[in-house]
């Protein structure tokens, strides 16, 4: 009769694995889902119109901008982060930059140097500059022990 609101990561693919001893130098953009164990320095970008899923693991990290449908962040990401859906800060996150989200579950331990910001969803992604009719911002720097 009662449905529950559905909350958290959209079941994608992982189609696509960059290990841990993997560097890459430039933009990168994928499709379906994608775990990173290994570092890029450059942007990282689901492909547009897609519930693309982003994990970044505990040896993983990324500097540069970064956007996806559903992300899970378990590692480090220099650059700011927009989602389109759900967010995942897992106890090994850190995170130097904002974080423009529409769903935000951080665990304790993760670190954030930057804004939270959360974006109406009734708006179109846009990494550069998200635009928010409602403007729950907080200047967040949290780091547990």
């Amino acid at each position: 009769m009662f449905k529950k609101k559905s909350t958290g990561v959209s079941q994608a693919k992982l189609a696509t694995l960059i290990a841990h001893d993997v560097q890459i130098a430039g933009n990168l953009e994928f499709s379906d889902g994608l775990r990173m164990d290994g570092h890029v320095k450059g942007n990282v970008t689901g492909r547009a119109g897609e519930q693309t899923l982003l994990v970044v693991s505990d040896q993983g990290s990324i500097t540069g901008n970064v956007n996806a449908y559903d992300i899970v962040i378990n590692g480090t990401i220099t650059g700011d982060v927009t989602v389109e859906h759900f967010v995942e800060l897992q106890s090994n996150a850190h995170v130097n930059g904002n974080i423009y989200y529409q769903q935000l579950r951080m665990d304790v331990g993760a670190s954030v140097e930057g804004k939270l910001t959360k974006r109406d969803n009734t708006l179109a992604p846009q990494a550069d500059t998200p635009r928010l009719s409602s403007e729950l911002t907080s200047d967040y720097s949290h780091s547990e022990t």
